[in-house]
C-alpha cells in the first residue's frame, strides 16, 4: 500500500535548479534511502513538511498534501533531523516522558529506552551523554508517537558502530510494524547499509541504484522431478526436441521442451552491462554511464562514481573490454576514462598530458603520450 507519493516535485532557486522533477512512491513496510548532497537532502525534507515552498509538484500522505497540512498530520510523521536540539538539563526518561504527554500516547517509556540501549543512562543528564547516545535518544523520540512515516536526515553521521547497529535494528522493527522510512544521506555507504532500496538524487534527477545483498545471491538449478526427463537431459544432449518428446509420455512433453529450452539458454553467452562493486556484504551494480573513470591501484580496479570510490574485483583489462562499447577509453595503463566526462586535454610538457574530467572534483587523469593520437582519431581532431 502506498503511504507517501512524491509527484513531479522540483526545487529551484532563481535560475538555479536544486534538483529537477522527481517522482517517488513509498509503501508501507519499506525503507528508502536517497543519496544526495547535504543541502539537497535538507531542502527535500523541509519541502515535504512545509517549511519551505515547493517550486513545483506535490507531496501526498495517503492522498493528503503533507506540506500544506503538516501540523494536522504531524502525529503521523516522525522527524529525525541533523541539527535537532535536545533539552540538555533533562534525563532521557524525563525527555521522553515530556513528549509522551505532548503527543498524548500510551507507550512504555522504559521499554523504548531499552530499545535504543540507554537503560544505563536513564538518570544521566542529556548534556552528559555522548554524541552517539544523543542520536539514539533522538531516534527514540522520533518514533515515540508511533508514526506511520519516519523522515530522517543524515541519521548515522559521525555515530559509533554500536549505535549504527542499534539504529538499523530499530528501523527494521519499525518497518515490520507496517511503517515506512525515508532517509536522506550524503554518504552512499550509509545508504546501502540501511536498506537495499537506494536512489541517487542529483542534477540529473532521481535514479534507482541496483543493490544486491551478497548473502541472498544464489544460483538455483533447474529441478525436474521426473527421472526419465532428468536422464534424457543428461545423456541425450544430441537428441532433437521431437526425439526427446516422442520417447516420453505426453504428460511430460511440455515440461521437457521447457526444460531443454532453459538448459540451452544457460549455455548461451550472456551480455551483462552492469559493473559490480562490493561494499561490506552488499554488491552494487553500476550503470556504465555513471562511472567517470576507473583507476587500477595495487591490482584493484577502483570505480570513481559521483565523487566516491568503489573497489571492483574485475581486472582493468576485462573492465575495458566490457566498458569500451559505452565510450570508455584506455588513456593510460592504469586508467580507463569515460570520454563523455572529459572536459579538457591539458599539455603539461612535450611528453606529459592529462585529461580534466567533468565531475564534482574536476578530477585529472594521466594521458599516455602513445595514446594521444589514438584519442585524436576517436574524437575526430
Amino acid at each position: 500500500m502506498t503511504l507517501l507519493q512524491i509527484k513531479q516535485l522540483e526545487k529551484s532557486k532563481g535560475n538555479i535548479i536544486i534538483f529537477p522533477m522527481i517522482d517517488l512512491d513509498i509503501h508501507r513496510e519499506e525503507i528508502i534511502a536517497i543519496q544526495c548532497n547535504n543541502e539537497v537532502g535538507k531542502q527535500l525534507i523541509m519541502m515535504m513538511i512545509g517549511e519551505i515552498p515547493l517550486s513545483n509538484g506535490e507531496v501526498l500522505l495517503e492522498g493528503m498534501p503533507l506540506n500544506q497540512r503538516f501540523k494536522s498530520l504531524s502525529n503521523r510523521v516522525g522527524l529525525f533531523l541533523l541539527d535537532d536540539a535536545l533539552y540538555d538539563r533533562l534525563t532521557p526518561r524525563e525527555y521522553l516522558s515530556f513528549f509522551k504527554n505532548l503527543y498524548n500516547v500510551d507507550i512504555e517509556i522504559d521499554s523504548l529506552i531499552q530499545k535504543v540501549s540507554l537503560t544505563e543512562k536513564v538518570r544521566t543528564k542529556i548534556n552528559k551523554l555522548s554524541f552517539s547516545e544523543k542520536k539514539r535518544l533522538q531516534l527514540a523520540r522520533a518514533i515515540l508517537h508511533q508514526p506511520d512515516l519516519l523522515l530522517m536526515e543524515e541519521p548515522d553521521q559521525n555515530i559509533d558502530i554500536e549505535s549504527k547497529i542499534i539504529m538499523q535494528r530499530v528501523l527494521e522493527e519499525f518497518k515490520g510494524q507496517g511503517k515506512a522510512v525515508l532517509i536522506t544521506t550524503n554518504n552512499f555507504e550509509s545508504a546501502i547499509s540501511m536498506t537495499n532500496t537506494v536512489y541517487r538524487l542529483n542534477d540529473e534527477g532521481l535514479k534507482k541504484i541496483d543493490v544486491v545483498d551478497e548473502k541472498k545471491v544464489t544460483l538455483n538449478p533447474i529441478e525436474i522431478e521426473d527421472q526419465t526427463v532428468d536422464s534424457l537431459l543428461l545423456k541425450n544432449t544430441e537428441l532433437s526436441i521431437d526425439e526427446i518428446a516422442s520417447s516420453t509420455s505426453g504428460e511430460v512433453e511440455d515440461e521437457i521442451v521447457q526444460a531443454v529450452d532453459e538448459a540451452t539458454a544457460s549455455h548461451r553467452p550472456l551480455r551483462f552491462e552492469r559493473v559490480p562493486a562490493k561494499i561490506n556484504e552488499k554488491i552494487i551494480l553500476f550503470d556504465p554511464t555513471e562511472i567517470v573513470f576507473v583507476e587500477s591501484n595495487e591490482g584493484v580496479s577502483n570505480l570513481h562514481v559521483n565523487g566516491e570510490v568503489f573497489p571492483c574485483s574485475i581486472t582493468l583489462n576485462d573492465l575495458f573490454e566490457r566498458l569500451q562499447p559505452f565510450g570508455f577509453f584506455r588513456c593510460h595503463r592504469s586508467y580507463i576514462v569515460n570520454l563523455q566526462k572529459v572536459r579538457e586535454v591539458i599539455t603539461w610538457t612535450r611528453n606529459s598530458y592529462s585529461l580534466i574530467l567533468e565531475d564534482s572534483k574536476k578530477s585529472s587523469v594521466p594521458l599516455s603520450k602513445g595514446k594521444l593520437n589514438e584519442l585524436k582519431n576517436i574524437i575526430g581532431f
